[in-house]
């Protein structure tokens, strides 16, 4: 059997060196799936971070852009974190991404690493579904200037300080007003984080494929203030009217102490992440497995 990708990349949990025995387990299984990609015809390299990371120098070692201008495909080896965070390093270069769980939920991770070898074997002769998950695309802007420039796969959030009280947030959608909302903070997510903070703070998990996404507030002082779900076509405008030390965060990018006036702007980016998954994938039967909800039935 050949592979169908002939440059592959392994990436681990590039963003800090694991410790103790978990750098052990990760080392051993990143060194595994290496040999198997290696025994189906695969040239394999090791993302830079997480070769200094396991200390495996068998393989040449890429930095994130050039494996995106090289490789073939991404072999992602975690958590959702680590998925997030080089999804959209590599969004831009179109690079397919699949997933092996090492975490706990592995809602986007979702091949378990104790079956990889079953799953892959397919997926790497071309049998596998394709999910493109759109990024979003968020700036920060004080007076005229924008101060702060990101992309988010799950979510953007703006919340108050640790010890301060509400904020009061002015939200447009599309130029129009929604509302002045004054909560703890307000989350815009994706589909694709509609399963992560928005879902722990009341809010509908939405369907990969809508073009859509989900409007949460945070513990908002009227309860008549609910989650809306919004076209994806639409900027979305959040102002700073009113807080303390208040923050907003991209995904796992943070920027502290906004200033009243600050406007969080949030459009749909021109870059979607790649996700690969096993032929019948199925996003209900990954809610069903994840979430431990009845299956009743297969």
């Amino acid at each position: 059997m050949t592979s169908n990708f002939r440059h592959v990349a392994l990436i681990g949990k590039y963003q800090a060196p694991a410790a103790g025995g978990m750098a052990d387990s990760s080392r051993h299984a990143l060194e595994e799936i290496a040999q198997f990609l290696v025994h189906l015809g695969c040239q394999v390299v090791l993302e830079k971070e997480t070769a200094i990371n396991t200390n495996l120098t068998a393989y040449t070692a890429m930095d994130v852009d050039t494996i995106g201008a090289q490789c073939d495909l991404g072999l992602v080896v975690g958590g959702d974190g680590t998925m997030l965070g080089i999804g959209r390093r590599l969004a831009r270069y179109g690079t397919p991404l699949i997933g092996i769980n090492q975490g706990r939920l592995g809602f986007i991770t979702d091949i378990p690493f104790d079956s990889y070898q079953a799953a892959l074997t397919p997926m790497l002769c071309g049998e596998y579904e394709e999910d493109l998950r759109p990024l979003m695309r968020a700036r920060v802007v004080r007076g005229q200037a924008t101060v702060f420039e990101a992309l988010a796969m799950n979510d953007v959030v703006v919340n108050r300080g640790a010890t301060s009280g509400m904020v009061e947030l002015r939200v447009e959608v599309g130029g129009r007003l929604v509302a002045n909302q004054r909560a703890d903070g307000l989350i815009i997510a994706s589909p694709t984080g509609s399963t992560a903070y928005a879902l722990s703070a009341g809010g509908p998990m939405l369907q990969p494929s809508i073009p859509g996404w989900v409007l949460v507030p945070i513990a908002p002082h009227t309860l008549s203030n609910r989650p809306i779900v919004l076209s994806d076509a639409t900027e979305v405008a959040v102002e700073i009217v009113s807080g303390r030390d208040v923050s907003a965060n991209f995904d796992m990018q943070s920027l502290a102490s906004l200033l009243h006036g600050d406007r969080i702007l949030v459009q749909r980016s021109e870059h979607s992440v790649r996700f690969l998954h096993p032929l019948g994938w199925n996003y209900f039967a990954t809610l069903r497995k994840k979430l431990r909800w009845n299956e009743g039935g297969s």
